[in-house]
């Protein structure tokens, strides 16, 4: 018997959690010309999401987390590494006699896959317009490629000025999809909304927000291995009470209560005894972020955690209260959906046990 829950990696088939219309607003969007923005808090199932369609779609997809990328010419590496994953290097090798500057390309005998790198440049932005314009030629309008840039606002860490050399590569490109994902709103926003920006409308704006109550409360009742319907729906509500219906915790809090529900044979007090378990299971993980936050940020996370709203705390001063929501939603400790809360529900568990 497999656990039906879960979490940590990306999910599909009988683990994608409904998203059903926002996974046709994906799809009508790859379907067309243009692009998609996807903006939501980390862990809410963006890359879930788009995987999904991309599936469905059965065309070719280039991904990679811009957290990875060092450099611009590592960005040029991993998106030739990408390309030719999908495609043998024998097969279109001849349509690389355009380089500037020719990488050195090599098998991992570890990954069996491919590894490119190149010689040290003066410009390295010519190896990025030399890696996107051979995708360009491999996409066809029949085929076209998804290509899928997960947290997408990191851009503007990799080297100042990318995001304006970047735009005015892709805005020539055709039979490409582009897929831009972000967690951080506010960056994501400065970078699609702020009509100064070279990406300023650059494609469709949309924002994935929580599930909706009544379909997440029937994807963990279906899923969970008893049948008494109000013993069920009790445990069902108990976990979507903890979790705020934040997907990715949800899912590990279901996995862990159906464990012992299945394993443990306990029922009664199962979602308290689940949590408990999690919340010990990562005590010295929580102990650990704990240290290494100032005053401010441990009196926000307190706050928070109360239930209060940290901004209108007279004990610190406004804008050093800010400062450290800001700071604090950038590591991603803190979220804001319809208002500022906890991301983690398990640290904040934690917290409400320790430091109050």
């Amino acid at each position: 018997m497999k656990n039906p829950f879960k979490f940590g990696v990306l999910v599909d088939d009988e683990f994608f959690t409904d998203r059903n219309e926002e996974l046709k607003e994906v799809m009508w969007t790859l379907n067309s010309e243009n692009h998609l923005v996807l903006i939501s808090p980390r862990r809410f199932g963006k890359s879930s999401l788009v995987a999904k369609a991309v599936k469905t779609a059965g065309r070719p997809c280039i991904s990679l987390n811009m957290q990875n990328i060092l450099s611009v010419d590592d960005f040029a590496s991993k998106l030739l590494r990408e390309l030719f994953r999908l495609y043998p290097l024998e097969r279109i090798k001849h349509l690389m006699s355009h380089f500037r500057i020719v990488p050195t390309i090599s098998t991992n005998p570890v990954t069996n896959g491919i590894d490119v790198s190149f010689q040290p440049v003066m410009d390295s932005i010519v190896l990025l317009e030399d890696a996107m314009s051979l995708i360009e030629k491999v996409s066809t309008e029949g085929n076209r490629i998804i290509v899928v840039f997960d947290e997408f606002q990191e851009i503007l860490n990799i080297r100042k000025g990318l995001d304006k050399q970047l735009r005015s590569i892709m805005q020539t490109q055709e039979n490409l999809n582009y897929v831009l994902l972000g967690s951080q709103e506010s960056m994501m926003t400065e970078i699609f909304e702020r009509k100064k920006s070279p990406f300023y409308h650059f494609g469709k704006l949309m924002h994935l927000n929580k599930i909706p109550y009544d379909d997440f409360r029937e994807y963990v009742a279906t899923r969970l291995p008893i049948k008494e319907p109000e013993k069920l729906y009790g445990i069902v509500e108990e976990i979507l009470s903890f979790t705020n219906l934040h997907p990715y915790y949800t899912q590990q809090l279901s996995a862990q209560v159906w464990d012992m529900m299945t394993y443990e044979s306990i029922v009664d007090g199962v979602v308290k005894e689940a949590i408990e378990t999690i919340v010990r299971t990562h005590d010295l993980d929580f102990e650990r972020l704990w240290l290494n936050f100032n005053r401010t940020d441990r009196s926000i996370m307190v706050s928070l955690c109360r239930g209060n709203t940290p901004l209108q705390n007279r004990m610190v001063a406004s804008s050093t209260t800010y400062s450290g929501i800001k700071r604090l939603m950038k590591s991603g400790y803190v979220m804001k959906v319809e208002k500022y809360e906890v991301e983690d529900p398990f640290f904040k568990e934690w917290i409400i046990r320790y430091c109050n």
